[in-house]
């Protein structure tokens, strides 16, 4: 070859080189997500109460076993495929599966039998894998909560806790009889029933020492296990081969500040709590010497955060607000049950590649904090979205895999199940979050959720405007958005006001830019609430300047499911205000609802209707309304979730054929055109369930189209905010 070839040659491989990225961070996202009902026998209520509590793995990683105290069973999921999981079946137990381990080709499991909490009694029942039939079990002498294997396999350790009745003395300990720890001799899986020990734990803490109340056994590589005893605020070392204390410590208290403290429907992180006890529930060895704590609290406290302790009780790592901190700004706080904060409840370690990882799962959050451990300061890495109530939280790093089991079963309210959710570790980019915010500049949570209505802002492509709805009523506030970065970036807020202080009395649905710097915005009325059917126009400071209040042939009718949204149609004199009702009223036809019209300069109403598509079970309604390029854009739903969601869609009205009619008489009934069926992009963006609440859309000046969901304040919700940009896809459908 030629010396100017080789050249040429050796030129551009250098640019393609060059041209080649990076090498990607190796991040977890969700890959699957697994409803425990889907594991329930054919012949059973699909609206049984089910739980997936604790959870672990079989040896080769590919079946999950989790204990579901509700149902009475200990569950399988088969993760061959981890993106596709398949029920495994479900082996029922005569007591509360309280939490689960393998051993070999067995499943142990702590079964709590009592006949009350004063009669505490279980047994340690042992689950064959290959046959799912119980083979035998060990009376423990107590209820149990927590068990875990020694790394060697060869002890078990079991934390008898027999638990406090909250309902006598106000909880208030000592409430006997005490709890301690067993521990169990195990040979191939199988336990040694006349072999368990039981360490006494009584005597060592400050508080209660006469009754402990053990919560959570974790085992180190030396064959020491790590016990915590909650309400005691106390943590105790035993050597499981001799049973002998090794150490025993208090697990001391914290000091915070900027925290918000009251549940008070507004966020305010300038609260203060002084000499807060840890009060840790799971716990976990970082290595022989070093172990972790998520201090979610019980009894009397709850410090919000993770702490690192050495073995001696030498604190060596506290989070203090930081892990409360990231889950507010990704809308997770939860405000309307704070008083512990986001109560941080399980951890976990694993190792993947070169780098030993701390999972902190928050009950309350419904969040899942990834860390780096760093052996100093842990580092924060990212956040995964985990369902409703993350209890067990399980590494399997042999697979890239981590898994969560998330506790909390709303079906009764037609609200989430409980589902085991798993994620893998790849090269790649977070898919969560999709929407967050920074800290202010005086370092604390600017505080958000429960976006209930979208807006795009005339001259700025991908700048945006939300609002939230009345979880927050009483910090009712207009949320500024940069849509163009990734995740999309709340810049700033502003709380919507009343003769200078935050409105009372608001349930805000929707918003639109009222072309003047200021906004127009609808609340969705409840009488029974006192709270009123209104538009409200606000200035650019967010001052309410003007009420429109509903005139008396609407009230004459309402309900209390009002307005979902508003948008703005025409111009000066010919201003046209157009807002979306979301179910019908008692002066609507069944599978109608209304579109009303309002012109300000004439203070004239007028609606038309709008026609539902079926609804074979729920409701059916309207969440949002935007004008754009001559057309009404609506999202209709249903209020279902999971895999009995079926509607959430965007329509479209021609303006051509939106002729409005007075109110009192014959309403004419649009035409809708379907323009995307939004499920499809739900399930995809996180690889969550659907939720139910698809709750604001608009269109920017670049014709690019948004959607956000509600997350309700992650109150009876997974907390999870779903930002989705659909570019100009809405426009050519």
């Amino acid at each position: 070859m030629p010396r100017s070839s080789v050249l040429l040659a050796l030129t551009t491989a250098l640019a393609a080189s060059a041209a080649l990225p990076a090498h990607a961070d190796q991040v977890f996202n969700r890959i699957a997500t697994f409803a425990v009902t889907e594991n329930l026998p054919p012949d059973a209520d699909k609206k049984t109460q089910t739980s997936a509590e604790i959870i672990t793995a079989t040896e080769d990683g590919k079946t999950l076993v989790y204990s579901d105290s509700p149902y009475g069973a200990v569950g399988f999921v088969d993760i061959t495929d981890p993106k596709t999981p398949r029920a495994g079946g479900l082996v029922k137990i005569d007591g509360e599966p309280t939490s689960v381990t393998v051993a070999g080709g067995k499943v142990l499991a702590g079964v709590n039998t009592s006949k009350s909490k004063a009669e505490p009694s279980g047994n340690l029942t042992v689950i064959d894998i290959a046959s799912k039939k119980i083979e035998a079990s060990c009376d423990l002498g107590g209820q149990p909560d927590s068990v875990a294997l020694s790394k060697d396999g060869k002890f078990l350790a079991v934390a008898i806790e027999n638990e406090r009745d909250e309902e006598i003395n106000e909880g208030a300990l000592p409430q006997l009889p005490s709890g301690n720890l067993k521990i169990v001799p195990v040979a191939a899986g199988v336990p040694d029933c006349a072999g368990i020990k039981t360490v006494d734990v009584t005597g060592l803490s400050e508080i209660a020492p006469e009754d402990a109340e053990p919560e959570f056994v974790a085992f180190n590589e030396a064959g020491e296990i790590a016990l915590t005893l909650q309400e005691n605020n106390h943590i105790v070392i035993v050597d499981a081969a001799t049973a002998k204390l090794v150490s025993h410590f208090s697990a001391g208290s914290v000091t915070l500040e900027n925290v918000d403290t009251k549940k008070d429907g507004a966020f305010n992180f300038a609260g203060k709590v002084e000499n807060q006890k840890r009060e840790p529930d799971a716990v976990k060895w970082l290595d022989n010497d070093r172990l972790v704590t998520a201090n979610e609290g019980d009894w009397k406290g709850g410090s919000r955060g993770f702490t690192i302790f050495s073995k001696k009780g030498e604190v060596l790592y506290e989070s203090g607000s930081s892990f409360e901190y990231e889950a507010a700004n990704l809308g997770h706080y939860p405000e309307q049950r704070n008083k512990k904060g986001i109560e941080p409840e399980g951890v976990e370690v694993g190792t993947y590649g070169d780098r030993k990882l701390l999972f902190v799962g928050s009950e309350r959050a419904s969040l899942v904090g990834v860390y780096q451990d760093s052996g100093t300061q842990p580092k924060f890495l990212q956040a995964l979205p985990s369902g409703v109530g993350p209890e067990g939280l399980l590494a399997i790093p042999a697979r890239n895999l981590f898994v969560t089991a998330n506790e909390t079963d709303l079906g009764e309210d037609g609200l989430a199940r409980s589902h085991v959710m798993v994620f893998e570790r790849a090269e790649g980019k977070p898919a969560y979050p999709m929407i967050t915010a920074d800290l202010t500049d005086k370092g604390v949570p600017l505080g958000w959720g429960a976006l209930s209505g979208l807006a795009a802002d005339p001259e700025t492509a991908g700048k945006l405007y939300a609002v939230s709805d009345s979880v927050y009523g009483n910090q009712a506030a207009i949320y500024t958005i940069d849509a163009t970065q990734t995740p999309a970036k709340i810049t700033g807020k502003i709380v919507v006001t009343r003769n200078g202080n935050p409105a009372q009395k608001l349930d805000l649905e929707g918003i639109a830019p009222d072309g003047k710097g200021g906004f127009w915005l609808a609340s969705e009325g409840n009488s029974e609430k006192l709270v009123p059917h209104a538009i409200y126009r606000v200035d650019e400071k967010g001052e309410i300047k003007q009420e429109i209040a509903f005139p008396a042939e609407l009230l004459a009718n309402e309900t209390r499911f009002g307005l979902e949204g508003i948008t703005a149609i025409g111009e000066g004199d010919d201003l046209t205000l157009v807002a979306a009702v979301q179910r019908e009223w008692k002066d609507d036809p069944k599978g109608q609802v209304k579109l009303l019209a309002y012109k300000p300069k004439a203070k004239e109403w007028s609606a038309v209707r709008y026609p539902l598509e079926k609804a074979d079970k729920g409701w059916m309604g309207l969440s949002e309304i935007t004008a754009h390029d001559g057309k009404l854009y609506v999202i209709e739903r249903d209020n279902l979730i999971g895999s009995e969601a079926k509607v959430k869609r965007i329509y479209s009205v021609a303006l051509d054929g939106f002729k409005p009619a007075k109110l009192g008489g014959e309403l004419p009934v649009v035409e809708k055109t379907l323009v995307r069926d939004l499920v499809s992009d739900l399930k995809s963006a996180t690889n969550g369930f659907v939720v139910d609440k698809v709750e604001g859309f608009t269109i920017d000046k670049q014709g690019n189209a948004y959607v956000v969901t509600d997350n309700d304040g992650v109150d009876d919700s997974s907390g999870e905010t779903l930002f989705l940009n659909l570019g100009n896809s809405v426009k050519t459908n």
